[in-house]
């Protein structure tokens, strides 16, 4: 959820007292429990499960991402090593099989624990992308011998988790489940050049079970990032975008005031409950389409993407960034997209045209005359201020 926090609240204080929370409630064997501060005592997955406890290596590393508080690396860099050794002492030959997995994931039984994914998928998987970032962080911190120590570690795991759970003749993993798929895909376990079939292996599941939702607390946030980009945000809007399967609207349709913990709005369980809510993120990265670039560190290199889907003709909103507040405001009128966006200083921006739109003949000379464009008039660099496009419909 942090992203989806993120780009509507300033979370740089609460989130430093989360990570201090879980330094302080780590055991002495490295475990990291579901909860902290730990004030009630749980068992099992409950108080032990990788998909929660690996918190402590994601939260510093987005921390850092966000607001460019290299300290916090620093601070919390024992916490994180030792939660990584204590999940090497719990795997058999790399792969770990404890946890709730894809928490009330919606299947055909009550939920819960997972059911339609296997737990040592979502397990690895997360195992898997501590190791990955602990050696990015030890290479932010100029730790070259642990980066490298790391770096080797993360690639066994990727080969044990690839030969376990990855079919290479259907391009699919495990049950073929939408958090089975989502998740390889945006944690680097996927291998490059299979990525477009894995995908498409994706949507094709999606579309045989009536884009109903599916993925649970673990992987709804996987399945949106891999279907933000472009030509698979139809796919999303598809499966968000209905009141007549468990998901938002269905929980809309029976009464919801606030999210609620399980997709068919149960009655028994959290009505008031923030995990689902992975959507938002997409409201700001997909549709509105403001996304930090790969390598920003507190937003100083963005990428406007705006992206249009179904029947949605305009969307408007804000980021108030470290750096200033970006805004976008797009417009679909006839067969033109008119874009206005505002960006502030100290920001290496660029807009990237929608996909089936252009810069028209009659516009390109005076657009090149007051911008860079990239070689096929697909992205325009954009400088500090207020800037004003219309696309033509190709």
């Amino acid at each position: 959820m942090g992203n989806s926090i993120r780009y509507n609240y300033s979370v740089y204080h609460l989130y430093r007292k989360k990570i201090r929370d879980m330094i302080h409630a780590q055991r002495e064997n490295g475990l990291i429990p579901d909860i902290a501060p730990e004030f009630v005592v749980f068992s099992e997955g409950f108080v032990d499960s990788p998909e929660w406890g690996s918190a402590g290596v994601i939260l510093p590393w987005m921390v850092y991402k966000w607001y460019g508080d290299k300290s916090i690396l620093s601070e919390a860099y024992t916490m994180m090593e030792k939660y990584v050794a204590y999940l090497g002492s719990k795997a058999d030959q790399h792969i770990l099989s404890h946890g709730l997995g894809d928490w009330f994931d919606y299947g055909p039984n009550p939920p819960g624990v997972a059911q339609l994914t296997p737990v040592p998928l979502t397990a690895t998987a997360i195992y898997y992308y501590d190791v990955k970032l602990l050696a990015e962080i030890a290479r932010t911190l100029d730790m070259k011998d642990d980066a490298k120590h790391y770096t080797a570690k993360a690639e066994t795991i990727k080969k044990a988790f690839n030969d376990k759970f990855y079919d290479p003749v259907n391009k699919t993993y495990s049950t073929g489940s939408q958090t089975a798929i989502a998740m390889p895909l945006c944690v680097g376990l996927a291998k490059e050049e299979d990525k477009k079939e894995i995908i498409t292996s994706l949507c094709k599941s999606i579309e045989k079970d009536g884009y109903a939702l599916t993925a649970g607390d673990i992987g709804f946030h996987f399945l949106v990032e891999a279907l933000s980009d472009g030509e698979y945000s139809e796919v999303l809007y598809k499966m968000i975008n209905r009141a007549d399967v468990p998901g938002y609207g269905y929980q809309l349709a029976r009464g919801a005031t606030a999210l609620t913990e399980s997709w068919p709005a149960l009655e028994e369980v959290s009505n008031n409950h923030l995990m689902l809510g992975h959507i938002m993120e997409w409201f700001y990265t997909g549709l509105l389409g403001i996304n930090d670039a790969p390598d920003a560190i507190a937003s100083d290199k963005i990428i406007l993407k705006p992206n249009p889907v179904g029947d949605i003709t305009r969307a408007k909103g804000h980021y108030d960034s470290p750096r200033g507040l970006i805004a976008v405001d797009w417009n679909i009128i006839g067969d033109k997209f008119e874009l206005q966006c505002e960006i502030p200083q100290g920001i290496d921006a660029k807009a990237i045209i929608p996909n089936g739109y252009l810069i028209s003949s009659s516009d390109l000379a005076s657009v090149r005359k007051s911008y860079k464009l990239s070689d096929q008039n697909t992205s325009i660099h954009l400088t500090a201020g207020r800037h004003y496009f219309s696309f033509q419909k190709k």
